[in-house]
């Protein structure tokens, strides 16, 4: 679907008039008011037409057949003359549609597209009806993740989680599966005895005897902020407004890793003020997850790949709680714009870390993130895929998860680090605080930032706009003026780097943190010999470290040189870790040569079914 252009002057009043107009309870919205959503290519909806406003679940939870099932009401806003709703579904099993009333729906389940899925459209009442929908999920269903007790930690309970962004919550659920429609919601789950069930609302924090649980969502959020999780799950509070969830045997571990929560929090609120979602708390997923963390409101998703034993991981904390501004507050309105949820994020994340730790410690994160987007900037401009390296996207017409790259992150993040060194931090600060506080539940596209940017942080400081603003959004490549960086505690690698060069082994590591060993490893030369690696193994136990940042890039120089007596660990490693930023760089570099092929096909076909449709859809292209 083509994206309509709208102009960017007109852009920015016409989202306030549509969220002022959301606020209000009419059901029937003029049409011109309705004509402001920015049409997204990844959606059928048509919510400049009639948008839901509200999603009531009733669902039950069946680990025998791998399904959800259940009823799905939905009241809408809508336009004077639409006819009919249009919501996203994929590979769901559609039983029945009625209104309010009990009359049968005329509906139809159009085509199913690949990637899109089908549209479902459904006629709309005269009288402003809810919609009722009773369906069920397959086993098609690209959300859901089913784990078996041996999958867990615990050995005992199944588990179920979802993956809704960006966009597979419509595998799950029928609804307008677009990060420019906000919607409340409340759900009733049913899940087996014994089992917690957790959303990304009001959650509980012991388990219901009868296994049945209540949420609500008072703050309107977008479908791919929509989450569940259910298995032996146990809670420990960490503050007043944050706790831990995790399989028991995990949850001390757990707890004592991230009990800076609480401090990160107040930082946060410190930085860009108040946090509007209640409490935030996290659960600890089982290992195949296949992404670092997800800030589904409330409850964040992590997986136990951070639990390092000595805090050096929680970085990845802080970036989803900063989602709770940029992202889950204020939301890009296409996954085109995706640079303006992540790239605010890991600005924000920064920030936090370096009030956290200090400076030293977050110039660290910012070394580290300039290192992965030259790489990744490389990387694309090499495989002709300069377009994919600009701030604003084209993804028409292909999964949104392309977009999910060091660009958006790390690309956004220097552009905001050059708006803040041209304008200073201080009127930097004070621009983000009215950003999030103005665009409080709402949405954002590119084409309205622009505008909103030059009167809001320049003509406001009286300032001139940067003469490349908009060479950093859609030009390809790195801008000229890419902010340096330094980082003192990264020169102190590079010099053991060098004399590690030079055969002078003995340096002097004893406090390195987890990003020191991830950039010295990172340095070394990918062609080494077997007994270079060897020798380096030997001093610094990398094979048996149980920190996963390290295991993910020493697994990646084991499989560019063929170092065979890390081959076991390597294996295990991949079959069990479902994370997608270490599976893809160990797998490509084991796919380098003939030996490394047959060993990856090897192992992917035992690990594949430990692994999230998030991860599989992407290794299945790499290893067909």
């Amino acid at each position: 679907m083509k994206r309509k252009s709208i102009c960017a002057g007109m852009a920015f009043v016409a989202f306030f008039q549509l969220n002022s107009c959301l606020n209000k309870p009419e059901k029937n919205i003029s049409d011109d008011i309705m004509k402001v959503y920015v049409q997204d290519p990844h959606s059928y909806a048509r919510p400049n037409e009639a948008a839901i406003e509200h999603l009531k679940l009733d669902i039950k939870v069946d680990f025998e057949n791998k399904k959800v099932s259940g009823i799905c009401d939905l009241s809408y806003i809508k336009s004077a003359k639409a006819k009919s709703i249009v919501l996203d579904t994929k590979s769901l099993n559609i039983h029945e549609i009625t209104y309010s009333d009990g009359t049968v729906a005329n509906y139809q389940l159009h085509e199913e597209d690949p990637i899109l899925g089908a549209a479902l459209e459904i006629t709309l009442p005269h009288d402003n009806q809810n919609i009722r929908i009773v369906y069920e999920s397959s086993n098609r269903a690209e959300a859901l993740q089913w784990l078996s007790p041996q999958q867990t930690a615990g050995k005992k309970y199944p588990f179920l989680f979802t993956q809704s962004q960006a966009i597979l919550a419509r595998s799950w659920i029928p609804l307008q599966d677009s990060p420019g429609v906000r919607f409340t919601y409340e759900a009733r789950v049913q899940v087996p005895t014994g089992m917690m069930a957790l959303m990304s609302a009001e959650n509980p924090q012991n388990i219901q005897n009868d296994g049945v649980y209540h949420f609500e969502m008072p703050q309107p959020i977008p479908s791919y902020l929509m989450c569940l999780a259910v298995g032996n799950i146990d809670f420990a509070p960490v503050g007043s407004r944050t706790g831990v969830y995790a399989e028991p045997s995990v949850l001390d571990e757990a707890h004592e890793e991230f009990n800076e929560m609480d401090e990160m929090l107040a930082i946060a609120e410190k930085l860009y003020d108040e946090y509007r979602w209640g409490r935030y708390d996290l659960l600890v997923l089982p290992p195949s997850f296949p992404f670092g963390g997800m800030e589904n409101p409330r409850i964040t998703f992590a997986t136990p790949t951070i639990l390092a034993g000595d805090k050096s991981l929680v970085s990845l904390v802080a970036h989803e709680l900063a989602h709770s501004w940029s992202g889950n507050l204020v939301t890009n309105a296409t996954w085109n714009d995706f640079w303006l949820n992540e790239g605010f994020t890991v600005y924000f994340e920064h920030r936090i870390m370096e009030a956290l730790k200090g400076k030293e410690y977050a110039d660290m994160l910012s070394a580290l993130s300039l290192q992965g987007l030259r790489e990744e900037v490389a990387a694309f401009i090499k495989s002709g895929k300069s377009e994919d390296t600009k701030l604003k996207l084209d993804l028409a017409g292909r999964n949104p998860d392309d977009g999910v790259t060091a660009i958006a992150y790390d690309k956004g993040y220097y552009f905001l680090r050059y708006l803040e060194s041209y304008v200073g931090r201080e009127k930097f600060d004070d621009f983000l605080k009215d950003y999030f506080d103005k665009f409080a539940f709402k949405t954002n596209y590119t084409e309205a930032f622009i505008p909103y940017v030059q009167r809001e942080l320049f003509e406001k400081n009286g300032l001139e706009p940067i003469p490349d603003l908009k060479e950093w959004i859609y030009d390809t490549g790195l801008p000229k003026t890419l902010p340096a960086v330094h980082s003192t505690r990264f020169a102190k690698v590079d010099e053991a780097v060098s004399a590690w060069k030079k055969g002078q082994y003995q340096i002097n590591t004893s406090d390195w943190s987890s990003h020191e060993w991830v950039y010295f490893i990172t340095q070394l030369p990918e062609e080494r010999s077997s007994g270079d690696l060897e020798k380096l193994d030997n001093m610094f136990h990398f094979t048996r470290s149980g920190n996963a940042e390290i295991l993910g890039v020493w697994f990646v120089l084991v499989a560019q040189n063929l170092y065979e007596p890390a081959f076991p660990a390597m294996k295990q490693f991949l079959i069990h870790t479902g994370r997608r930023k270490f599976l893809m760089p160990i797998y490509t570099a084991l796919l380098k040569t003939q030996k490394g092929q047959a060993l990856a096909k090897e192992i992917y076909a035992q690990a594949r079914p430990n692994y999230h449709f998030v991860a599989v859809n992407s290794l299945d292209v790499l290893l067909r």
